[in-house]
């Protein structure tokens, strides 16, 4: 397998919990998202989005992190990363989705790019933005762990909930946001970081972040 990957991409590094979640190799493609190589010509022919992450299986291409994640469940089931029951794997999907749809979508780089470029905030009117909509967000994934409280996101084991959060809670401390009101969220973040498939994954241990 190859992974095309920008090592402080939030949705590469999910990808990168969940394929060391279930001890899967892979090579390591970089694609410098700040030097724009992902609107290269070379990476368009292998990507239509012209977006990381994406992964490469044999004769198989796959994109959208969540996507590529569903598909290592399906084609290496273990470690499972979704409960066995439907509740609960709706559930995880769920949780997994107020991060990657509710949030991320917002403070992506290129939507930061347009609001510095194109509508002209400067730093702090960008970094405030950044800031409400993660603060914001994150307080309905707190609200939701308080409800149903277990070691991880749900249950015992990380899930793909868990592989969803802890690069959206990395990007928020990069962005110095404000994380006291979520203590569910920073209690599961912290259990994470104890596993070696979070830590050994971190964006600055990657090959291209030098």
């Amino acid at each position: 397998m190859e992974l095309y990957n920008y090592f402080r991409s939030s949705a590469s590094y999910r990808v990168r919990i969940a394929l060391a979640l279930k001890g899967l190799d892979y090579d390591y493609k970089p694609v410098h998202l700040v030097k724009n190589e992902h609107q290269a010509e070379s990476f368009a022919a292998v990507s239509a989005a012209r977006l990381v992450p994406l992964l490469k299986d044999g004769d198989h291409v796959v994109t959208q992190s969540l996507a590529i994640m569903e598909y290592l469940e399906e084609t290496h089931p273990t470690p499972p990363l979704l409960p066995a029951d439907p509740a609960g794997r709706a559930r995880v999907r769920t949780l997994a989705l107020d991060v990657a749809c509710e949030i991320h979508p917002l403070n992506n780089l290129r939507v930061l790019r347009y609001l510095v470029h194109d509508l002209k905030l400067d730093e702090d009117a960008k970094n405030r933005w950044y800031r409400h909509w993660v603060e914001s967000g994150l307080e309905t994934v707190e609200r939701q762990l308080a409800a149903q409280p277990s070691r991880y996101c749900h249950g015992s084991t990380p899930t793909l909930a868990d592989c969803t959060l802890v690069p959206q809670i990395f990007n928020a401390q990069r962005f110095e946001c404000r994380l006291s009101h979520v203590p569910n969220v920073m209690r599961v973040f912290d259990e994470c970081m104890k596993l070696p498939a979070f830590e050994e994954t971190l964006p600055e241990k990657c090959p291209d972040a030098s």
